[in-house]
């Protein structure tokens, strides 16, 4: 399985901020992104997108979108898939800033995802 590309940021030496990306076979025995694959399977070298994490005082500060356009640098072209819970507004409405549109809902164990997709 090839390396993908780990995103961290730093400010003034300290951690601020990381963006996971992983192959789709990474995840063949998560339950989860397996019923999100389920309902989009997305492009045949589609990478999964998270998890990202950005330190709460950093957040609205850029740092996710900057993490974001690193990754997307790394992998031109290549689409990326993610989900993200219904009721975890906040995260739909930053991934929406950064252009990532939702492709399909999903529930897993009583509870509704959003796919998300984009293209590097």
């Amino acid at each position: 399985m090839a390396a993908m590309p780990v995103v961290v940021a730093r400010r003034a030496g300290r951690l601020v901020g990381y963006l996971v990306s992983a192959p789709v076979a990474a995840f063949t025995e998560v339950s989860v992104v397996q019923a999100m694959l389920e309902a989009y399977r997305g492009a045949s070298d589609a990478y999964i997108y998270g998890p990202i994490c950005v330190d709460e005082i950093e957040r609205g500060q850029g740092v996710a979108n900057a993490m974001f356009a690193s990754l997307r640098a790394q992998l031109p072209g290549r689409e990326g898939i993610l989900f993200i819970r219904c009721d975890n507004a906040a995260s739909l409405r930053a991934h929406g800033r950064m252009g990532m549109c939702e492709v399909a809902k999903f529930y897993h164990n009583g509870t509704q995802f959003v796919v998300l997709s984009y293209v590097g």
